[in-house]
């Protein structure tokens, strides 16, 4: 019988992780909860979940998007891959056009990692 191995990705991963005010991450867990972290970093990706998550049906094209920032479709495009890359967002192809939904256990597995903190 083979064993297989389970691999999180960093959405699983900040999913399992306690708050960081009840205990530290190990260096591992840290490493894979970063690239959520960076990409979120970044303002207009903050601002591109933000659309997509709030977006009326919870989902949203490029097309829908465009007209809020003053950036190429194909720039847009591209901070979309990065959050779906990273598993904030997942995505489905509907012809010509790619929808995005947010992932909504992700965003929240965040906030419970990053939690409240202690006064």
């Amino acid at each position: 019988m083979s064993k297989s191995l389970l691999v999180l990705g960093p959405a699983e991963t900040a999913a399992c992780c306690s708050p960081l005010s009840s205990q530290p991450l190990s260096a591992q867990q840290a490493g894979q909860v970063a690239p959520l972290l960076k990409a979120l970093a970044d303002p207009v990706r903050l601002r591109l979940m933000s659309l997509v998550a709030s977006h009326a049906g919870g989902e949203a094209c490029v097309c829908d998007l465009n007209d809020a920032f003053d950036l190429s479709q194909p720039t847009i495009s591209h901070h979309l891959k990065v959050l779906h890359d990273c598993g904030l967002l997942d995505r489905e192809k509907r012809g010509v056009w790619v929808y995005y939904r947010a992932r909504t256990e992700a965003l929240a597995s965040l906030g419970a990692l990053i939690g409240s903190a202690s006064p």
